[in-house]
């Protein structure tokens, strides 16, 4: 028996509706069932062959801001990937206009923007570079400063990246 991959992610959140319209409009995902009563909302992403990626079940707006990471264990993040540079920069000028992107980093083998979705948990959008570019790069951690249009010139900004 072999694990092929992981096919969704289930968030608490304060809000089900808010998040799946942050989702929809900032990362392009699609709504697969929406409770009208605002209890869940499943989403695709919106090239996904997948029923849905991500799912948000509501708790309410008196829950604690998440300490994961800073006070107790927990999930870090979710990375969602983009097929081409070109992708990541639009993606990038989404985020940046809406105030949720927190960071970006050159992994080396993929080039990586953070941000937070409406109740302040992190999530990674991401491209992974043409596998024969890696290099040592894949058998090591790497976190440098990352310059998309740098990254475009050297790759093109429509190359497919590894898993495309």
């Amino acid at each position: 028996m072999k694990i092929t991959g992981l096919n969704h992610a289930v968030l608490y959140v304060r809000d089900a509706n808010r998040h799946a319209t942050f989702y929809r409009d900032v990362l392009g995902f699609v709504a697969v069932t929406v409770d009208p009563a605002g209890r869940y909302a499943f989403m695709r992403a919106g090239a996904s062959p997948n029923h849905h990626d991500i799912a948000f079940f509501t708790i309410g707006e008196g829950a604690r801001t998440s300490e994961a990471g800073t006070a107790e264990v927990g999930l870090y993040h979710l990375a969602w990937e983009v097929p081409t540079l070109e992708d990541l920069r639009e993606m990038e000028r989404r985020l940046s206009r809406v105030g949720a992107l927190v960071g970006a980093s050159d992994h080396g083998v993929n080039k990586s923007l953070y941000a937070k979705d409406p109740d302040g948990l992190e999530f990674e959008v991401m491209w992974l570079s043409p596998v024969e570019s890696w290099g040592d790069a894949a058998t090591r951690a790497v976190i440098e400063p990352l310059d998309i249009e740098a990254e475009i010139e050297r790759f093109g900004a429509r190359t497919l990246g590894a898993n495309q």
